[in-house]
């Protein structure tokens, strides 16, 4: 590893996770956490964490004002208002990531496969309401797409074809996960619905796994371990509709 112009800090930490840094700076933070595990850990769990507020409280921020709540004392009263339920939803979600992520002495609480089952909701909660930039790279360079993400997760992945069921591929992105990067492959279908197929790399506790199923609000998720991938399938649909995309995922993917 390259030894970075200065020592990293823990304001390098911060600035990264939200995205501050000069790309100078910020490649040599990344090469810092390839190599401190836990720290990557945490800093992913807090840039899901920014994303999560920002796909709950960004549509409500740009909102117009009612003229009613344009009198001076109204707005300074609603701003503060802002403020504090900001406050108090990235203090909720801090702790929450505290607890869920760490258990007595450090150990992780959560099982890793359930882990990357609720990253999976997070990420297709942040993504799938976007209109202008649901992906990085979009379907029409699917192979630079697919080449570029097994590089970065260092192993061999497919964008599965889904046509049969109705959903083409919309495209993919990167994500922030550890103790690697994390994919994710994003599909829509002709009434505008969407799934995500979340997968990363991982020391597994187990190298196999069978189905498992899991729902957070109105988003399902079906979610197994394959050798050295995690996959997690998640669309806001019924368990039975996805368990059978589920299938035509896992029988494609060489299950």
């Amino acid at each position: 590893m390259t030894k970075p112009s200065q020592p990293i800090e823990e304001a390098d930490l911060q600035a990264y996770v939200d995205r501050q840094l000069d790309p100078a700076r910020a490649a040599e933070v990344e090469a810092y956490l390839s190599s401190h595990l836990d720290e990557a850990e945490r800093i992913a769990a807090y840039r899901v964490q920014n994303e999560a507020l920002h796909a709950v409280f960004d549509q409500v921020l740009e909102e117009g004002v009612p003229p009613a709540m344009l009198r001076p004392r109204r707005w300074n009263w609603l701003r503060q208002g802002i403020r504090v339920a900001a406050a108090v939803a990235f203090f909720t979600l801090g702790i929450a990531g505290g607890w869920w992520l760490r258990g007595p002495g450090g150990v992780t609480a959560v099982p890793a496969a359930a882990l990357l089952a609720e990253r999976a909701v997070l990420a297709h909660s942040v993504y799938v309401p976007e209109v202008r930039h649901p992906v990085e790279v979009g379907a029409d360079e699917e192979t630079h797409l697919v080449k570029w993400l097994s590089k970065r997760l260092g192993s061999e992945i497919k964008a599965p074809k889904l046509a049969e069921a109705g959903f083409t591929l919309v495209g993919g992105r990167l994500l922030p996960d550890a103790p690697s990067p994390a994919a994710q492959f994003m599909y829509e279908d002709a009434e505008g619905r969407r799934i995500t197929l979340y997968l990363r790399t991982g020391a597994w506790e187990n190298r196999t796994t069978a189905f498992r199923w899991l729902r957070q609000g109105n988003v399902a998720v079906y979610y197994w371990i394959d050798q050295s991938i995690g996959y997690a399938l998640a669309g806001a649909m019924e368990k039975d509709e996805l368990w059978r995309l589920a299938n035509i995922v896992y029988e494609q993917l060489g299950g």
